[in-house]
């Protein structure tokens, strides 16, 4: 470009401008297009900053040139462009980024009125349109959270009040088993999205137990999705109060023993086994609870569930697969 005192007095008065502003501004002057650019620009440059003043605008931008020749085009045409939270790929460290600019590119022109560069006044909102991003899909989960718990207890209401003998028997059972998904809803007020099965397991079995001897809990440390603890959350409740009414847990010298495992790439199997209680005698209708273990709880695997009466103890096996 020569030494400063050769350039035209429109070029020197634009460059003092921008070396005085504190927003980021480069300009690009000449044939070449070659670069200068203020303090507040040369962060955006990332590595690229050790040699770029006075480069030509293609070699330095190599990587984003085609994404933004249109707008160089139409500025050196004259007309000024603007662009809002533009993605571009870039290697300006050495390594691929998603980066997001908000730019306006103008002409420059020389002592004679003719267009021999253009400027450029730019800010990063990668920052901002990345937590926006991340907004937008906590509010979503979100919904799908609220959903799929009214959705459970609908079904939990719905299903208790055409099976109850009475109001107050509804009203009673309803409540504790709200009260059981509010427990298991509890495990995820940290913003958490997994949580281990012994936690989930024995938060839902924690009302049930005179003791902690009664019930066994063994298997392997395995995080599942909210949603799956949710599910197994349920089905552990169910089938504990099942063991108080008429199983294991009905008499002094009963027990559970539950235990987990995975298999495969993301295969989760899980069994409930009762012993000691009453001979077990298979209803004579299915209900509600049942319906809970072996289908509802079982979707949430995208698996089978099955409820085994055997005469020496009530067995519960799912099988299925992590989320």
């Amino acid at each position: 470009m020569g030494p400063a005192e050769t350039w035209p007095l429109s070029l020197r008065s634009v460059v003092q401008m921008m070396l005085h502003q504190r927003q980021a501004i480069c300009l690009f002057w000449g044939d070449d297009l070659n670069m200068l650019y203020n303090d507040a620009y040369a962060p955006l440059l990332g590595a690229k900053e050790r040699d770029a003043l006075g480069k030509p605008f293609r070699d330095i931008w190599s990587d984003v040139w085609n994404d933004v020749k249109p707008f160089v085009d139409m500025a050196l045409g004259g007309e000024g462009t603007y662009a809002e939270n533009m993605r571009l790929m870039m290697f300006r460290n050495g390594f691929e980024e998603e980066t997001y600019f908000t730019f306006s590119y103008s002409p420059l022109f020389d002592d004679d009125g003719r267009v021999r560069g253009l400027i450029n006044v730019t800010v990063e909102t990668t920052q901002a349109v990345l937590a926006q991003r991340t907004q937008q899909v906590m509010r979503r989960e979100l919904m799908h959270r609220v959903k799929n718990s009214l959705a459970v207890t609908s079904s939990v209401i719905s299903a208790t009040l055409r099976q109850a003998p009475s109001l107050e028997v509804a009203r009673e059972t309803i409540t504790r088993r709200l009260a059981a998904l509010a427990d298991a809803q509890n495990l995820f007020n940290d913003n958490a999205d997994s949580a281990e099965v012994d936690v989930v397991l024995r938060a839902a079995l924690r009302a049930h137990l005179d003791h902690s001897s009664r019930v066994s809990l063994s298997g392997p440390g395995v995080k599942i999705s909210s949603q799956q603890a949710i599910g197994l959350s349920l089905a552990a409740y169910e089938l504990a109060t099942n063991a108080m009414k008429y199983g294991a847990l009905s008499v002094d010298g009963g027990r559970i023993d539950v235990s987990w495992n995975t298999h495969g790439r993301r295969g989760f199997s899980f069994t409930w086994q009762e012993s000691g209680g009453p001979p077990v005698e298979p209803p004579t209708r299915s209900g509600f609870g049942s319906r809970l273990t072996n289908r509802i709880v079982a979707a949430y695997f995208s698996g089978e569930g099955r409820t085994h009466y055997d005469r020496d103890g009530l067995r519960f096996e799912l099988n299925g697969q992590l989320a």
